[in-house]
């Protein structure tokens, strides 16, 4: 039995977080991988980075990324005890977007009150991503005790 996940309830748990671990493929087909702060807009997600980042001259190349969101798990008052995360992984497509072409309630976050500075906005551009798919879990929706049977723990839900 899979742990009972609903679009909704991993949508709710991407949408607390803010850091995740985006994957990529460069043109000689190496995978990639970088952390990411990201924001979260009708079921779409942004990033902030760099103009002349690894990960946007890639995504260019190949728009075809996926995501892993760690939601961290411990036993209150016993933190000693080692617990695995919570994980939500899934497949997007993304895309290059200029920071002008990008809605402004989108930017503070993700530039941090610095999207008046025109360095900030000529060196930077934003990365929306957009999930495909299902969303795979391994301990959303399910007790703590339950993480030590995957089959409890794994789940599915549709993007």
């Amino acid at each position: 039995m899979s742990a009972p996940v609903t679009t909704d309830s991993v949508w709710n748990e991407v949408g607390k977080r803010l850091f995740a671990v985006l994957s990529y493929v460069t043109p000689k087909s190496h995978a990639r991988s970088a952390g990411i702060v990201y924001t979260v807009r009708d079921r779409v997600l942004y990033i902030g980075t760099g103009k002349d980042s690894w990960k946007a001259k890639h995504i260019v190349r190949n728009p075809n990324v996926a995501l892993n969101v760690n939601i961290p798990k411990r036993i209150p008052l016993l933190p000693w005890i080692k617990i695995p995360d919570a994980t939500i992984s899934f497949s997007a497509t993304a895309r290059v977007l200029p920071i002008d072409e990008t809605d402004p309630s989108i930017l503070d976050p993700l530039l941090k009150g610095m999207v008046d500075d025109p360095n900030v906005r000529e060196e930077n551009v934003i990365l929306e991503v957009r999930p495909v798919g299902d969303f795979v879990t391994y301990g959303i929706g399910v007790p703590m005790m339950d993480m030590r049977d995957p089959k409890k723990a794994q789940g599915r839900a549709p993007v």
